[in-house]
């Protein structure tokens, strides 16, 4: 969504998704072909033999092997491994599925809109996503609220937030040495938390790795961040600009559902991710070499107009909505459940204690690439929030 209008902002993919389904990207010092098309976008993620996650430090664009050290789990392997990885943590992952995690949700996200609105104005993506974000996730991985202090410190992006002007690289240390100090600590003293569930955990008869446990953790903590973060900032921004959905969803509460849905649909915080190819191919008359990568491309596919009838405005009661912002197929992101609680949540609290979001500055934040520019959520939106009389 457009910090500017509140609307969505223009598809940079538009004219190559309706010319050839295919953008040839220069990304990573390569040429990445980007699948932009819906159903062609659903099928490669579903084929992991030709469109392979067993590429360490690559299925984020861009890569990674600067700012981490470990494998991501389970996002960077493929079945069966990956199925058993997956298997491992998905308790964790299933809590936002509990009534009494929901209330604790419901309950921190109602304080903080109510500390914020007594305030003359607050900055959202730092001063509000940002600990929202980190203080949802101690309840997910019962850890206590206070180490979110810690998380918070770590700013948007836990490899790349240079608004301090800090080394990537020592971030991912940063990052690192938190995780196996938790690890530790776990080890030492196992508990009811994710950690010691890590330290707990056999895969194929034995315990898991030290790297193991901090692929799990390390993907934990970098995975779900600026993209919630994101996805809470441009549900905001939206509201700003369009008082009238606000009272929409005051007054229809069973929007809310489909609302988040489409809030994440327009977001799609999270604008592509990476395959490795095993063997070489072609896509679309872009050669890719054997171990070349491809990128999924979720922003694109969510404003194909073959899915979705007049993609780029904004529905509250869109649907049906076949958006894939959260990936498709084995490798549907683990923290879907815990992204839409909190969106779900967000606007259900909105609507119940606030009358209107006075919009004061905004500033997009936009991925600058060779052969695209895509509006991203925002750098900074700072806003009033009007608490209702």
């Amino acid at each position: 969504m457009s910090a500017s209008s509140g609307q969505c902002p223009h598809d940079p993919f538009r004219e190559a998704r309706e010319k050839d389904g295919v953008l040839a990207a220069r990304l990573d010092g390569e040429i990445i072909p980007m699948i932009l098309r819906h159903e062609e976008v659903k099928r490669a993620a579903k084929d992991w033999t030709a469109f392979s996650s067993d590429a360490p430090f690559r299925v984020p664009i861009p890569a990674e092997e600067a700012v981490r050290t470990v494998r991501q789990l389970p996002i960077e392997t493929d079945p069966p491994e990956h199925t058993e990885y997956r298997d491992l943590v998905e308790p964790t992952f299933n809590r936002p599925k509990d009534p009494e995690f929901q209330q604790r949700i419901a309950a921190l996200i109602g304080s903080l809109l109510d500390a914020a609105a007594r305030r003359e104005a607050i900055e959202i993506v730092r001063e509000f996503a940002l600990p929202l974000q980190s203080l949802a996730l101690t309840h997910l991985l019962n850890m206590p609220e206070t180490e979110a202090e810690e998380w918070i410190s770590w700013g948007i992006h836990v490899f790349r937030d240079n608004a301090d002007g800090g080394d990537e690289s020592k971030k991912g240390s940063v990052l690192d040495q938190y995780i196996h100090r938790q690890l530790d600590r776990a080890a030492a003293s196992p508990g009811d938390d994710f950690f010691s569930d890590l330290t707990k955990a056999t895969f194929r008869g034995r315990s898991l790795t030290r790297d193991e446990m901090a692929g799990f953790a390390n993907l934990t903590f970098a995975g779900g961040r600026d993209t919630v973060i994101q996805s809470i900032a441009c549900v905001i921004g939206y509201l700003a600009n369009h008082p009238e959905a606000i009272a929409a969803l005051r007054e229809n509460p069973k929007l809310i559902p489909t609302a988040t849905e489409e809030f994440f649909r327009v977001a799609t915080p999270l604008t592509h991710i990476g395959r490795k190819c095993p063997v070489g191919t072609e896509v679309h008359g872009v050669p890719v070499t054997p171990t070349g990568r491809v990128s999924l491309c979720w922003a694109s596919a969510n404003r194909d107009p073959a899915a979705f009838d007049h993609p780029d405005e904004v529905r509250l009661d869109r649907r049906p909505n076949p958006h894939i912002a959260f990936g498709i197929g084995t490798h549907f992101c683990l923290g879907a459940h815990h992204a839409r609680l909190i969106v779900r949540t967000l606007l259900r609290e909105i609507a119940t204690r606030l009358d209107r979001i006075e919009l004061l500055f905004a500033e997009e934040h936009v991925e600058n690439e060779a052969d695209f520019q895509r509006v991203n959520g925002y750098k900074s939106l700072r806003v009033q929030l009007i608490a209702k009389l």
